[in-house]
């Protein structure tokens, strides 16, 4: 018997892990180059300039916004019948159950904001190439956009490291609970260190 929701679940699951993953450690790792000022982000900004403008918008489409777009759509449909009680029951994993659907709620308005801004609008619409000195202008004008920014990127952070935990479960790579504490420990220190990263590259702006 094909069971659709295991399935389902299963690709929702891959495709988060991997599509999240991949923008993220990609927008993490080029940010980062704004700690060495604007040659260093501006360098590593048009080097991606470099890939043909076809090839570079079949690459965010194909590989970024329909698995990204699947992945929020039946996210929300398992969001929705989620059942989060993490103040009755207080343990770890209860309370990374209900902060994986809280930011998955948070990071579905934050990336139709951030997308349509800074891609489409700036970008695609106005012409506006991204720019260090772009950035800068935009983070240090709007302090609420900036701490805005900095959630959603926190939320990211945390949903792609606690999805590792889930990931390694439903797919049964950690079948005993001491692996899987192995890894959500691992998880959550990739998660800090991916935050620290985020806060120092956001700060480099303002100094």
């Amino acid at each position: 018997m094909f069971h659709t929701t295991f399935y389902l679940r299963r690709l929702h699951s891959l495709v988060g892990l991997l599509a999240l993953g991949l923008v993220l450690f990609e927008h993490i790792f080029t940010n980062s180059m704004a700690i060495g000022g604007p040659k260093a982000l501006n360098g590593a900004l048009a080097m991606m300039e470099l890939i043909p403008h076809p090839i570079f918008v079949a690459i965010e489409v194909t590989c970024i916004g329909v698995p990204l777009l699947f992945h929020a759509i039946y996210g929300i449909y398992i969001a929705l019948q989620a059942k989060n009680n993490p103040s009755h029951y207080g343990y770890v994993r209860n309370w990374q159950f209900a902060l994986q659907r809280w930011t998955a709620w948070y990071l579905v308005v934050f990336l139709l904001w951030h997308v349509f801004y800074l891609r489409i609008f700036v970008k695609g619409i106005t012409g506006t190439p991204i720019s260090y000195e772009l950035l800068q202008t935009y983070f240090t004008s709007h302090p609420v956009f900036t701490v805005l920014y900095i959630l959603g990127m926190f939320a990211a952070i945390f949903h792609f490291t606690n999805g590792i935990t889930t990931f390694c479960m439903t797919w049964g790579i950690a079948k005993g609970p001491r692996v899987q504490s192995v890894i959500n420990v691992l998880s959550m220190c990739l998660c800090a260190v991916l935050c620290l990263v985020t806060l120092v590259f956001m700060g480099s702006y303002f100094i």
